[in-house]
């Protein structure tokens, strides 16, 4: 069990600087699970998540948890942007690029090339890996499970999280260059983690992703004497067609009045519109379908074609934008 650095960089006027990650167990033994978070550097969610379950980890390792104990390998990468978190930017900060955008990467190209090459070899050879994120700083996520164009074997896996949603996504244009798509030729099983709102440590959204990576780790067997149902959520399977994300029609000031993971009746009000300028109430938003709100809009400056929400039903919806993402347009 140790701290181990995954790749090492310099700087013309600062200090050099590294990628930390925890390796814990038996450093002899392959890697069961490889972890990583903070691919975008305002995702503190994320970064929380997954620095608390190292500690959590190391503890049983260390007997402080009578009663646990730990076996196999973990591999945790808590920020792979460290630069983007130190100087809260988003992107990594020298050059505004998108660290997810550059898989498989290349050991010879731009700094993001190389930082996502080492990532990817990093965790590769795991079992299950495992990408956590944040939404971004314009809306809010439940805690949740995505595929991206999962296998039989990850959507019975995925109910291992305890999480309320396990949602299908396709690999669309976007995501060809992401980990996620990355990871996909090799052998074992790929899963990404999203909770909350980028920018915000929340703290009941960051309890829900630990409680659903420690039943995981549980159910797998890497930790044992855990009771891994003891703070499960009822798990719902959601299809590409079964998503409605909400689209604004105007602009205006948006003011939510539900919360993530509230399931909705249609014709529910989640909002009202007012007028930038004289304050009005322009516009009231209502539910277009029954369903579980798995995201809703916090970023109250609203533009037409703006996501306002998605909905996740139980039945088919008669929209299937499930490759949708809430980055503003």
């Amino acid at each position: 069990m140790s701290e181990r650095h995954l790749l090492a960089m310099t700087a013309p006027m600062r200090e050099d600087f590294t990628i930390p990650y925890h390796d814990i167990g038996a450093g002899d033994l392959p890697v069961d699970v490889a972890l990583v978070g903070g691919v975008h550097g305002n995702e503190i969610n994320a970064i929380s998540v997954l620095s608390r379950l190292s500690a959590f980890l190391r503890g049983i390792v260390e007997g402080r948890y009578p009663g646990l104990s730990f076996k196999g390998r973990v591999l945790i990468v808590p920020a792979i942007n460290v630069l983007g978190v130190n100087t809260r930017h988003r992107d990594w900060p020298f050059d505004g690029t998108d660290i997810n955008r550059m898989y498989p990467g290349t050991p010879f190209g731009e700094t993001t090339q190389r930082i996502a090459y080492q990532v990817l070899a990093l965790t590769k050879p795991a079992r299950y890996r495992i990408d956590v994120h944040s939404s971004n700083l314009d809306f809010e996520e439940l805690p949740q499970v995505r595929l991206f164009e999962g296998s039989d074997a990850e959507r019975a896996t995925a109910q291992h999280f305890n999480l309320p949603a396990v949602v299908e996504y396709p690999v669309s244009r976007a995501y060809t260059t992401s980990l996620n798509v990355a990871w996909k030729p090799w052998p074992g099983q790929n899963f990404v983690l999203v909770g909350g709102q980028a920018g915000y440590l929340q703290s009941d959204h960051c309890s829900r992703m630990i409680n659903g990576l420690t039943a995981f780790l549980s159910k797998i067997g890497l930790i044992e004497g855990l009771d891994p149902d003891r703070d499960g959520e009822n798990v719902h399977h959601f299809g590409l067609g079964q998503v409605y994300p909400l689209i604004s029609e105007g602009a205006g000031l948006f003011v939510p009045r539900v919360t993530v993971g509230r399931w909705l009746r249609q014709g529910e009000g989640l909002g009202t519109v007012f007028d930038a300028f004289d304050g009005r109430a322009i516009a009231e938003i209502f539910a277009p379908c029954s369903g579980l709100l798995t995201g809703i809009r916090r970023q109250p400056l609203m533009c037409q074609g703006d996501l306002v929400a998605r909905i996740h039903s139980l039945a088919a919806t008669e929209r299937d934008f499930g490759w949708l993402e809430p980055h503003g347009q």
